[in-house]
């Protein structure tokens, strides 16, 4: 680790010279620099226990610079179209997030059915309403539109997870707002999509929710089976499917951003703005809704960053599958990134922030796990 020190540095360094090369050669010519950049700074940041969380985002950040100077490596190989692999990396990535789970993950609902039913509440109404406004707000493209819309109607990610566990927050909880988020989406995003998504473009509900129940619910039973019956007894699947999981994202990302990059150009701005605006009214929502009907800090914390992170995976395989990557994906491709940051920010606070508990005595915030950019799947 004392070696990738330097790294930083060497980041700072690749990052004046892409400013240099752009003023003298144009901006166009400077892409080698700006990947090396985020590269060297993803090695960096793992240096760092407060910078750990955002050393993946800047693997995506690297990922997302290649794709849009250098587009026509990402569309095809040998003829073959990459974007065939969307459905399969991410029932792959699916299959990873069933093998961390349990039937006892689903308990919470019977443990703390208040917060659970205010948790789900805020996350499959106003994070569907917020982004449909938005999209109306900014007046995107329909397709641009939908996709906003789209994101908005995901369920949790593990990420959400991850978050929760740095905010000090209520971890339980999390993993099980997530888990039935996740059971109750190919209800749920067909019935926002078809009644939001429909005013931008037309949907099909039954086609959407059998493309969710192939890529999401089938993998993820499996995984809860593989976890009943195997866990613990193939060690090197284990550590490999957090790789696969980082890997299958990142593709992804690279894939729509290259299709989709003309009109990323013209619309990235406008899109990260909206990102921004959505993840954070996100949060707000989330944590006063909890305080609103009096659930402790912890349970408060953990509604904000389930209510405020979707799984932006799941977006892009939905995109893919409706034919519409190029467009209707650009959305999830910059909101997924844009969350982890976010997220990643808001924990760091809370992490730092001590709770006064309802009896009055304090308790420390847990201490960093230092893997952060595990399972980043939303």
């Amino acid at each position: 680790m004392t070696s990738l020190k330097i790294a930083l540095p060497v980041a700072a360094v690749f990052f004046i010279a892409f400013v240099v090369f752009s003023i003298l050669n144009g901006a166009a010519n400077a892409g080698p620099w700006l990947i090396a950049c985020f590269l060297f700074l993803s090695a960096g940041f793992r240096v760092y226990d407060a910078l750990k969380g955002f050393s993946f985002t800047m693997i995506i950040f690297a990922a997302v610079t290649t794709a849009l100077y250098y587009p026509q490596y990402f569309v095809s190989w040998g003829g073959v179209k990459l974007a065939i692999f969307f459905t399969p990396l991410l029932q792959i990535i699916m299959f990873g997030m069933g093998t961390e789970m349990g039937i006892k993950d689903f308990a919470g609902v019977i443990k703390m059915p208040k917060a659970v039913l205010i948790g789900l509440f805020g996350h499959f109404t106003f994070m569907p309403l917020a982004g449909y406004t938005l999209a109306r707000i900014f007046n995107f493209p329909p397709e641009i539109a939908a996709g906003v819309v789209l994101i908005g109607s995901m369920p949790c990610g593990m990420a959400s997870n991850v978050m929760s566990y740095l905010a000090n927050a209520n971890l339980a909880l999390s993993v099980t707002l997530t888990a039935v988020a996740t059971l109750l989406s190919p209800f749920l995003t067909p019935l926002w999509m078809k009644v939001l998504g429909g005013q931008f473009i037309t949907v099909d509900a039954s086609a959407m929710m059998w493309d969710i129940v192939k890529i999401v619910v089938l993998p993820i039973g499996a995984g809860l089976l593989f976890n009943r019956f195997f866990k613990g007894k193939l060690t090197w699947l284990d550590k490999i499917m957090p790789l696969i999981s980082m890997f299958g994202i990142a593709f992804i990302i690279v894939i729509i951003v290259a299709a989709g990059r003309d009109n990323l150009i013209v619309i990235g701005p406008a899109l990260i703005i909206c990102a921004l605006i959505h993840n954070t009214t996100g949060y707000m929502f989330g944590y006063w809704i909890g305080r609103l009907f009096r659930l402790p800090e912890r349970d408060a914390r953990t509604i904000a960053i389930e209510v405020g992170m979707q799984n932006g995976g799941l977006a892009s395989g939905l995109a893919r599958e409706m034919g519409k990557a190029a467009t209707l994906g650009l959305a999830p491709a910059i909101f997924g990134p844009l969350m982890n940051i976010t997220g990643s920010i808001l924990a760091s606070y809370w992490h730092r922030k001590r709770i006064v508990d309802e009896d009055g005595s304090k308790k420390e915030a847990l201490e960093a796990i230092g893997t952060l950019e595990v399972n980043r799947v939303g």
